[in-house]
Parts: C-alpha cells; sequence; structure tokens
C-alpha cells in the first residue's frame, strides 16, 4: 500500500492512479505509520549518449553531474522544481554510496536512486545483476530503516502521552517494554556482515536522524523511570512513618503496663486514649504532614 499524501500534485505520466495501476493501490492513511508522501525508489541505466552520468573508463574519474542526476532522481525533482543550494550540495551528495565503479546510490527522506555510470549493453550486462539487488537485500535495508522510522514515530508519540493518566507507574513500565522490544527486535545498525547495504542503511537512518531520536527517547525514559523510582520510594517512606507514628504511641504505652504488671481494663483504655492522642499531635506536627503528603503523591502514581 502507498499512502496518497500530496499524490494530487502529480499528473500526466507520474499521477500514481496511473503510474501503479495494477502494480498497487493508492490509499490515505493518517495514523502513526501514515507517511505524508511515498517512498520511492529509481533505479537508471544510462545509454551511451548519456554522458552526463558516464565514468571516463574503469578507473576514470566520476562527472559531478552524475551525483546530480542521483540527486535529481532520489528526490524526484529537478533543479526548476527544488535548486539545490549550493552551498549545501557538497554535503547533501557526499552521501552517496559507491558500490562499485559501476554504479552508485544515494538515500534521501523521501526516496533513493541507484544510477549506473557506464552504458548499459542490454541483456545479460552486469546491470541485470544490480537491478535484483537493489529489489532484494538493498530494498531490505531501506524497508527495515522505515520500520525503524516509524516504531521510533511510535515510541515518541508513547512518550507525549505519559503524563495524560494518572497511573503514571504502569505507563512508563508499559514505555519501557515497548523501548526494550523494539531494540530487541528492530533497531539493527548493520543488516549484513558486509556491504554496501549496511551504508545504505545506515544513510537511511542519518537522514531521518534516527540514532539521535532514538537516543533522546531513552534519556526521557530513564528521566521517567527515576521520577517513578522517586515516588515509590517517598510512599515507602510515607508508610513507614505512618507505622511510625502510629506504632510508637502505643507500643510504648503497652510496654509501660506491661513492665508494672498493670493489668486493668480501664487503665488499658487511657493508655490507648493516650496513644491516639500522641498519634494525632504527632500528625499534625511538620513531619507528619510531611509523612501524609508523601502517601498522598505516591497514590497518584
Amino acid at each position: 500500500m502507498i499512502t496518497d499524501g500530496d499524490a494530487t500534485t502529480l499528473t500526466g505520466p507520474l499521477d500514481f492512479g496511473e503510474l501503479l495501476a495494477g502494480i498497487a493501490e493508492v490509499t490515505s492513511g493518517t495514523g502513526t505509520f501514515a507517511i505524508a508522501r511515498p517512498y520511492t525508489i529509481a533505479f537508471l541505466t544510462p545509454e551511451a549518449e548519456h554522458t552526463p552520468a558516464l565514468r571516463a573508463g574503469h578507473e576514470g574519474p566520476l562527472p559531478a553531474t552524475a551525483d546530480r542526476w542521483l540527486w535529481q532522481l532520489a528526490s524526484r525533482s529537478n533543479p526548476a522544481d527544488f535548486p539545490l543550494a549550493p552551498e549545501t550540495a557538497a554535503a547533501e551528495l557526499g552521501g552517496a554510496v559507491r558500490i562499485s565503479a559501476d554504479w552508485s546510490a544515494l538515500v534521501l527522506r523521501q526516496g533513493a536512486a541507484f544510477l549506473g555510470h557506464r552504458a548499459d549493453a542490454g541483456d545479460g550486462d552486469f546491470y541485470a545483476f544490480g537491478a535484483l539487488h537493489s529489489r532484494t537485500v538493498y530494498l531490505d535495508a531501506l524497508l527495515l530503516g522505515s520500520l525503524q522510522r516509524d516504531h521510533i514515530d511510535e515510541l515518541t508519540d508513547e512518550l507525549s502521552d505519559v503524563f495524560d493518566t494518572t497511573q503514571l507507574a504502569r505507563r512508563v513500565a508499559t514505555l519501557e517494554r515497548n523501548i526494550a522490544v523494539f531494540r530487541s527486535t528492530y533497531w539493527r545498525q548493520h543488516l549484513t556482515a558486509h556491504g554496501p547495504a549496511n551504508e545504505l542503511l545506515l544513510a537511511f537512518q542519518q537522514q531521518h536522524r534516527l540514532p539521535d531520536r532514538f537516543g533522546e527517547i531513552l534519556a526521557e525514559a530513564a528521566d521517567y523511570s527515576r521520577l517513578v523510582q522517586t515516588q515509590e520510594s517517598q510512599q515507602i517512606s510515607g508508610a513507614l512513618g505512618i507505622l511510625t507514628i502510629l506504632g510508637l504511641p502505643l507500643g510504648t504505652a503497652l510496654g509501660i503496663l506491661q513492665v508494672i504488671g498493670d493489668e486493668s481494663l480501664s487503665h488499658l483504655l487511657v493508655a490507648l486514649g493516650l496513644s491516639v492522642a500522641a498519634t494525632a499531635t504527632a500528625l499534625a506536627t511538620p513531619y507528619g504532614r510531611l509523612v501524609l503528603s508523601s502517601l498522598r503523591r505516591g497514590s497518584r502514581l
């Protein structure tokens, strides 16, 4: 499925309804995983007359126009639609992945492109092998990056909703579990033991700032976890304080009666009354109010 996003702005042969007829269904989406525009992957092999993309022999230099072509293919634009600023062009084009002398790749936020640097010889040419790779292992790298981006978006939404409930401890525990599941299932920096697929995955992650965003998620989740632990410690301390305030006067009174061997019921009742009065007095002190306040804060976790 491909979300329609701004598909209505494209007409002619690039209209998604015409371009993808019989291949994919264009649908709309508004959820977390709905992207604003479809992610496209282009694969172009030049002919002999396409000199701006061709390398001068196997060891010859690559013309600067080749990376411009890569940019236009990956961004689905031309200089009239989106002129690349000369001040940032070197940085933008510097992320091109040189798969071999024969072809290169470039990964951008909304698309990726593969471009050959020698003339396509037709059937049986190396480019058939390159096209297979671009549709399999290299596509897998970009799809994995897309999954990582989508789940990081979802975790970011969860972080934003942490304080939208009174059950903070439960929400933080769920958030930490989701982070652990994402890290063990999806968060991979390498797709294979070696090869350009890893470079494509890293390029996708850098385009979407995934390492930085995930680091921020971990730091923010750790802050929330410390907040919950602090509140739980305050609640435990408050409960212990209440037990101390309630138990100390009563235990002292009963201990005195036991030492003197007094078994009078009236004396026991007097001791209980004095214990209640002493407890009420203790709770009225600044320490007692602090204990009660700690319990009230803990009850809102």
